[in-house]
């Protein structure tokens, strides 16, 4: 049995064939244009579905698509986009049902990467599981008793928006001193074209954090410390299983998580410190595609 994976994001839509063991076939990587119509980029949805369809030859039982932002999963509807201009309250599952004449279902995008861990990656066999995608923006996904924790009105999850300081810099999502707003990939790339010049990229701060570079070992150690803050109430709270820490700023590896999880190990309650596990998702680039298909 195929199902179809997609991940829409604000830069580009990925998608594929996937098979029941989460390999990933026929896919299809399309830029999101700037400033495109709602229209438009549901256009660019459904021709490409079709036509890897039709490459493929495959029997498609269905359609997952994770999207970035707030939905209520239930009844198929984006509530909006933060970074695409133009949706608000679309009722994308049964727009894209009615077209493509398969079934469909939709969810919040970091939920389905969670999704993907929890059946297919590092968080496979956990119960309990907390995954977070450090990109633009900081993402979560809650796995509670082996189930998609989605919370009272389908938004729970939202990590990257627990503040951290009583007081700070205000967040696009209205709230101050966020999480986010710290250690999203636009404001640790600030602190490095301070320090380094506007040639920095999250690339070059690893490197040069691995040759011993003590001022870009810094800037990794002030991002893992903050993520601490908040993950070490997330442990304490919830008691998870695994903590699963994916996206692109994750690409830093042992930067972040080896001084993570000493802040983790040695600042949160000694039971739930005792048994979480942090570890680097496995899923890479089709975390989303592999997700969203299982949502079908």
């Amino acid at each position: 049995m195929y199902t179809i994976g997609v991940d829409l994001g604000a830069t580009f839509v990925k998608m594929g064939i996937v098979d029941s063991k989460a390999r990933v076939s026929y896919r299809r990587k399309i830029q999101t244009p700037s400033g495109v119509k709602k229209s438009h980029l549901i256009d660019i949805i459904v021709c490409n579905i079709r036509d890897i369809i039709k490459e493929s030859g495959k029997k498609v039982s269905g359609v997952g698509i994770g999207v970035p932002g707030p939905v209520d999963s239930e009844k198929g509807i984006v509530h909006y986009f933060p970074n695409i201009k133009g949706w608000k309250e679309v009722p994308l599952e049964s727009i894209l049902k009615k077209r493509l004449g398969l079934r469909v279902k939709l969810d919040n995008d970091v939920n389905v990467t969670t999704l993907g861990e929890f059946v297919f990656g590092s968080g496979k066999g956990c119960e309990n599981l907390v995954c977070i995608t450090l990109g633009t923006g900081v993402g979560g996904g809650i796995i509670i008793n082996g189930k998609l924790y989605r919370g009272g009105s389908m938004v729970a999850g939202e990590i990257g928006h627990m503040p951290i300081n009583e007081t700070g810099p205000e967040c696009n999502c209205r709230g101050i001193a966020c999480l986010e707003r710290y250690i999203g990939n636009r404001y640790i790339l600030e602190r490095a074209r301070k320090v380094f010049g506007n040639s920095a990229t999250l690339e070059k701060l690893s490197a040069l954090a691995r040759s011993g570079n003590k001022k870009a070992i810094a800037i990794w150690l002030d991002v893992a410390k903050k993520l601490s803050v908040t993950l070490i109430g997330v442990v304490n709270l919830l008691n998870p299983d695994k903590i699963v820490i994916g996206g692109g700023v994750s690409k830093a590896g042992p930067l972040i998580l080896v001084p993570l999880s000493k802040e983790i190990k040695s600042r949160a309650m000694k039971d739930q410190a005792r048994h979480v596990k942090i570890c680097l998702a496995k899923l890479g680039a089709d975390a989303g595609i592999i997700g969203a298909s299982l949502l079908v």
